[in-house]
Parts: C-alpha cells; structure tokens; sequence
C-alpha cells in the first residue's frame, strides 16, 4: 500500500544501484535501475534536496530440494525428505540530514519465512535472506538506527557508487566517515561489487561475505557498534569495535560491552589492470565472546554449547582477502579467502574455519538485455582439526551437527539468472549444488532450486 501510494505521485524515474550484504544485514536496493513507479524517483530527488532520504524494497525467496541421500540424521541436519520453505522481507530506508556532514538513518522492516530445515544443516546456506529465528507470520523490528558523520579532507568531489543507505549527492574525494549505532557489519566491511547482496546477486551465504569470518551480529544480523573509515579513492582504511552476541546464535547482545566485543580493521586497495577498476581488501579481526574452546568441550560437557557456564570469555582471531576484478565491460570476476584459528566456537555468522570463494558475473550486454545478469560461483569450506573431532563425537553447532561426521569439505556452487522484468522489478532463477553438506560424506548431494522476486524504489 505505501509502494502504491508513492507512485502516485507522479514524474520521471531515474536510475539506481544496489549495494548490500547477506538478507540478514543487507540493505533496501537496489539503488541501480529505475524505480518501479513513474515519479517515485523524482518526489525521492525533491525529498533529499528538502533534507530527507526515502528508499525501499520487497524481497521473496522461494527455494526446494528434492529427497537426497541420507542413512543418518542429527538435531541439525538438513531434512533429506523433499522439502519447500520460503522468506519474504519489506523495509524503508528513513534518512535526515542534521548538520553538515551529518546524517541519521533509520531502517524498519517486516519479515516472515524460514530457511529450509529451520536454517540448519549447510553451513553454505543457500538463502541469504534467510535468518536462524523465522517466523509464520510477520515479524516487524528495526534493522539500523545510526548516526553518519562525514569529514571532508578534500575540496573537490567525486560520485559516489549509489548506497541505498545514503544521500545521492556527491562525496569529498578524501574523507573520514564516522558511524554509530545500530548496523550490520556487511554496510561498511568486506564488500564485493560482484558478491555482496543477497537481493539481488547470489543468494548463498558463502558468497555473500566470507564464510569463515565470524562477523559480530544478533541471529537476525544486526550488531551496535562504532565504525571509522577513511578514504581517498586509491586506498581506504576501515577499523570497528562492535558487540557480539550474548550466547551462540542468539537475538540478545552481551551487555558487557568492555568484556565481549569484536575489533576489526580493513585495508582496501583501489586499481585499474589494464585500464579496467579493480580492488583487493585484507581484513581482520578479533572476537572475545562467551564461548568455549572445542578442546573444552570434548573435556566436558559436550552439551554445553550455548555459553561458557564458568562465565569465562574466550578470543578468536580472523582474516580474510576480498578481490574483484573488471574483465570486460559486461564481465567481472571475485574471489575470497578466509580463516580463523578453528580454536573456540563459530559464535554468530556461520560453522566455517576455512573457506575459498570465486566467481563470475556476466551482464547481459551480448544478447541484448543490458540489465539482466548471469552469476556462477563456487566455494570449498573445511573446519579445523578439533572443531572436527566436537562433531565426530557427536557435538552440536548452532547451524550444523548430524550426530556423527565422516568428515570431507563442503562444497557449494550457484548459478543464477536474474531478469529485468521492469523498472525495479527482477525475477530471479537459481541453482545451487551442495556436496557433503555441513561436512558429512554420508550425506547429499542436495540440489536446491530458487525463485527470487525483487522490487526497489
């Protein structure tokens, strides 16, 4: 009813581009293609240059898999018999300019839908937008509340890459940008112009951001926290002190701020490779948490996963390289590798101790449909040696645990098409393979198929 309401207004539409993370974080977008109603770009022109930022989007995933080999099961697994589960999300993107240099931004949304089997089984998942906590009917919250601050070190300008979480006009060419509140760490860290957004690129989690990288969000993706970046179109640097969750998986975060937090800096280095843009990013992080080690847990009780019951707090260290590349006007390609110590429970994102990730991203240029998109990529996942031995004896992670492992690499490949419908409207067909699924040799392969509808203004 709002969307049609907006459109009434009137007027021409202009173009937008998307930008974002996995569903669990991922902002309204895209802001790339024009908007689905007549005039709802132009009222959203008239509306910045009174001071207000007005974006949206709607998002429906429908996925299955049919019935795949399985002689065992555990309280984690993914369910072998044919299965059909669907997400939908609906969110606003409010936005004021207070001063110079100032912004605050809000981001409501409603959601409903689960993942298949409950978001449990693959630690590649394959709906980003996805969340461990679903629900039958809709569920409204606040995604963002936040307070942007931009600090020009330059007096000329430049355009920026259109952010659905930002004012379109143009940005200082050398700043400082400084964020407070509530956010997902996907808004600011390991971006990928080719495998970030899960609305409107590749839905699995393992392209979405770097699978092994326990980034600091509630089981809903969101975290409070304090991001600084600074950037001067060659180079950026990006550091952030966030909370992390307060048990494994869960919606509320430790309140103890100074005890559990996660610490992160980013180096991004922007290029051209002959004469085509390009950038690599190295990122990393610390997290302290709750959590236990593997070794602890095979010690004792095995059960006790949820949080450290001696009330002790325990480090994780993480690294990830991020690249993307332009090969030709309509190609581009990426890849990611990332790892952690394997030493203490995977606490928040997903059950990976090591993953490498690479891709491409075709526009439709040479048949003619300059706005549709083909994508295919490819991820291996492993676990470390004692994260291994936790779930040979029979552990449960928060996303996987069969009651038993013969172990091997998880592997997941996707390929989707995306279709401009019409302005701002998308239809997307995807496919997704996964072998030994949450590790398991004795189970899969599992074939999923997608449907995503996606519409931005």
């Amino acid at each position: 009813m709002l969307l049609l309401l907006l459109g009434s207004l009137g007027g021409t539409a202009r173009a937008q581009h998307a930008g974002g993370s996995r569903g669990t974080g991922a902002p309204p977008g895209p802001v790339g293609s024009p908007a689905l109603f007549s005039g709802l770009a132009d009222t959203q022109q008239r509306l910045e240059e009174l001071g207000w930022l007005l974006r949206g989007q709607a998002t429906f995933v429908e996925q299955f898999h049919p019935a795949f080999r399985s002689p065992y099961s555990g309280p984690n697994s993914m369910q072998s018999a044919a299965m059909q589960r669907n997400t939908l999300s609906t969110d606003l993107v409010l936005g004021r300019r207070l001063w110079d240099g100032a912004e605050f931004v809000v981001n409501p949304q409603v959601s409903r839908g689960f993942g298949l089997s409950g978001t449990r089984g693959i630690a590649a998942f394959p709906n980003g937008e996805a969340f461990r906590i679903g629900s039958e009917g809709p569920s409204a919250y606040f995604t963002r509340i936040f307070l942007r601050q931009t600090i020009a070190l330059s007096a000329d300008t430049v355009a920026q890459e259109a952010d659905p979480l930002r004012f379109s006009a143009p940005l200082p060419r050398e700043r400082i940008t400084i964020t407070a509140g509530k956010i997902a760490v996907f808004d600011i860290f390991d971006d990928n112009r080719y495998s970030h957004d899960p609305r409107t690129q590749f839905l699995n989690w393992a392209f979405i951001s770097a699978g092994a990288f326990d980034f600091s969000n509630d089981a809903k993706g969101y975290t409070n926290g304090v991001a600084v970046e600074w950037d001067n179109r060659s180079w950026g640097l990006r550091g952030g002190a966030l909370q992390v969750a307060k048990r494994i998986n869960s919606l509320s975060l430790d309140p103890q701020a100074l005890k559990g937090f996660q610490l992160l800096a980013q180096v991004d280095r922007f290029f051209t490779l002959s004469g085509r843009p390009g950038a690599l990013r190295l990122l990393g992080g610390l997290s302290r948490t709750r959590s236990q080690s593997y070794a602890g847990l095979l010690a004792g009780d095995i059960e006790a996963t949820e949080v450290n019951p001696r009330g002790r707090y325990a480090m994780k260290y993480m690294a990830v390289l991020n690249s993307e590349q332009e090969l030709a006007d309509d190609l581009g390609a990426f890849a990611r590798f990332s790892w952690n110590d394997g030493q203490t429970q995977q606490w928040m994102y997903t059950e990976m101790d090591w993953a490498a990730s690479a891709g491409l991203s075709l526009r439709g240029l040479r048949w003619g449909r300059e706005a549709d998109t083909v994508g295919f990529a490819a991820n291996v996942g492993g676990l470390s040696r004692d994260h291994r031995r936790f779930l040979e004896s029979g552990g449960i992670g928060f996303i996987t645990g069969d009651g038993r492992l013969r172990y091997r690499p998880e592997a997941a490949m996707e390929a989707y098409y995306d279709l401009r419908l019409a302005p701002g409207l998308n239809l997307t067909a995807d496919l997704q393979l996964i072998a030994n699924p949450a590790y398991n040799a004795d189970r899969g392969l599992i074939t999923v198929l997608g449907l995503r509808t996606h519409a931005a203004f």
